[in-house]
């Protein structure tokens, strides 16, 4: 046994715990909290987009809570600049030097709240963060916290006031994600209740920030087929060559869909990826990726349907 997996064996206990605990909050939503800690563990960063006062902020103030890390947010706005997000460089007259202010990227759950409300040279104070995991401030770079989880929320871009991201802002989000309305049930509950975001005060951590990459290790460990790579091989190459797409996914997408898909078998409890759980990811990893060639805005959840079903499985 490797010791990665050694050391991942207690926190997976407590991750499922984490899970029960998200899901008493976030009503009604469980596939959309295994697929954010699915992001987590594979090591990327989350895009949820939806209308406003569904939970996508309660959601990401739940997970930071329940795994113990350090969280920021920011709220983004039109008139917002670079240096509010990664920080700024002040000259201190006593030290007779300049000093750096971190701005709150450095942090490891970082929520950028209507990300789309920004200009795309803020938005673009992201891109390396994300990418590379660290920032650069007149001349000298300086790491981010580990992990660094980015957790983006944005709003339909129909609604007035948004500013579209680009395509290279877009692919460096590993998972995009969709909350929509509670069931009824859920509902009910809420209207009880008053709401759940009363009960984040109250959140314990089950997990420690030193936890969070061993887990990440043991996710990428998980072991995929032969066969489950020509699989995922197929389902990239038909994007391809499908009409409805102007352009495919990716090599670096094709990667994406495969460490999503190790890391949600892996909460699942298996040892290996089995094609359900490249399907259960595929319309999250794709969705923003692919630009419908008929101008209607990216792929739905019916295209990704309909593209699974046209690939067999060998």
């Amino acid at each position: 046994m490797s010791s990665s997996s050694t050391n991942a064996a207690p926190a997976a206990t407590s991750l499922a715990a984490a899970i029960a605990a998200a899901n008493r909050v976030i009503l009604g939503k469980e596939s959309q909290v295994r697929l954010a800690l699915s992001c987590l563990l594979a090591r990327g960063h989350l895009l949820i987009e939806d209308l406003p006062g569904v939970g996508k902020t309660t959601l990401a103030q739940t997970l930071a809570r329940l795994l113990g890390l350090h969280f920021s947010r920011i709220q983004f706005t039109s008139d917002m600049l670079p240096a509010d997000v990664i920080g700024v460089s002040i000259y201190d007259r006593e030290r007779g030097a300049f000093r750096f202010l971190p701005g709150a990227i450095f942090s490891q759950v970082l929520l950028a709240d209507e990300i789309n409300r920004a200009t795309p040279k803020t938005q673009s104070a992201l891109l390396e963060a994300m990418e590379e995991r660290q920032v650069t401030v007149d001349g000298e770079t300086r790491p981010l916290p580990e992990p660094f989880f980015v957790i983006a929320t944005q709003n339909p871009s129909t609604q007035i006031g948004t500013f579209p991201l680009p395509e290279s802002q877009l692919d460096r989000f590993l998972l995009r994600v969709e909350l929509g309305y509670p069931d009824r049930a859920a509902e009910r509950e809420l209207l009880e209740e008053g709401g759940r975001r009363h009960a984040l005060p109250a959140l314990a951590a089950r997990l420690a920030p030193e936890q969070i990459v061993p887990l990440q290790e043991a996710a990428g460990a998980i072991h995929a087929s032969p066969a489950l790579l020509d699989y995922v091989q197929a389902l990239v190459e038909a994007t391809r060559t499908h009409p409805r797409f102007v352009h495919g996914l990716s090599p670096r997408a094709a990667l994406a869909l495969l460490s999503v898909a190790r890391a949600w078998a892996f909460l699942g409890g298996r040892k290996m990826v089995m094609p359900e759980d490249v399907q259960a990811v595929l319309p999250s990893v794709a969705s923003h990726r692919l630009q419908l060639a008929d101008g209607n805005g990216h792929a739905r959840s019916e295209d990704i349907a309909g593209l699974i079903r046209s690939v067999s499985v060998t």
